[in-house]
């Protein structure tokens, strides 16, 4: 596996995919397993994912790929699997409840006080960015590009090949899987797989960053 370093000097943003090639079920499962462990504020874990692996799936997320997004089509259908970032739009009690359930199951509470605590202190933060902010969706948003971010790295270590996508119509995938009747909506695509050499123009350019002066302060 690649160090830190390596991956990302190793990977960019892949362009042409080869649609022979597939992911293994144990990379994708490492996937997975970033998919489920990535933090959130409060551990309130306000993000689902759609997986697609095969040619059915991977077309239905691809009919939001028209248009202006009709560039990203080939992407989608010829990687090996997609995977949707979707977050929650509004944490209603049930999720709440669920996600503290599972904290109980998993032993975090040494203590009922314990528990309860953590309920107050998760809803007290929640009300803060429903009712003080006003921006709940975005905070469950920017907690899911957490994720997105994990897995783009991950699947660097693993030497997979990964484009993230936001140009895609993401009103036709809320519509496409019903999000919204699950109280969620979605965000961005990751595409992962297989480069393909001869085609990617990209996999031959040098990477281009700007210097370690204009992006780092030292207080």
């Amino acid at each position: 596996m690649k160090t830190l370093k390596e991956a990302l000097d190793w990977r960019y943003t892949t362009k042409v995919y080869d649609a022979g090639k597939k992911i293994s079920a144990e990379d994708f499962a490492q996937i997975e397993h970033i998919l489920q462990f990535s933090p959130s504020s409060t551990n309130l874990q306000p993000s689902h994912f759609i997986i697609a692996d095969d040619d059915a799936g991977k077309a239905r997320i691809a009919k939001a790929a028209e248009g202006p997004y009709a560039y990203n089509a080939p992407k989608i259908k010829n990687a090996s699997h997609i995977i949707v970032f979707c977050s929650k739009v509004f944490a209603d009690d049930e999720h709440l409840e669920a996600v503290l359930e599972q904290e109980d199951k998993d032993g975090r509470f040494a203590e009922e006080a314990n528990k309860t605590q953590m309920r107050n202190t998760r809803k007290m933060f929640l009300n803060i960015h429903r009712y003080n902010y006003k921006d709940e969706p975005h905070w469950h948003a920017r907690q899911t590009y957490l994720t997105f971010g994990a897995v783009l790295l991950g699947a660097a270590q693993l030497g997979l090949d990964a484009t993230p996508i936001e140009g895609v119509d993401m009103a036709k995938v809320d519509e496409e899987f019903e999000l919204h009747k699950k109280g969620y909506s979605a965000l961005a695509v990751i595409a992962l797989g297989y480069r393909d050499e001869a085609e990617d123009f990209n996999a031959r350019l040098p990477k281009s960053r700007l210097p370690k002066e204009k992006l780092f302060t030292k207080a």
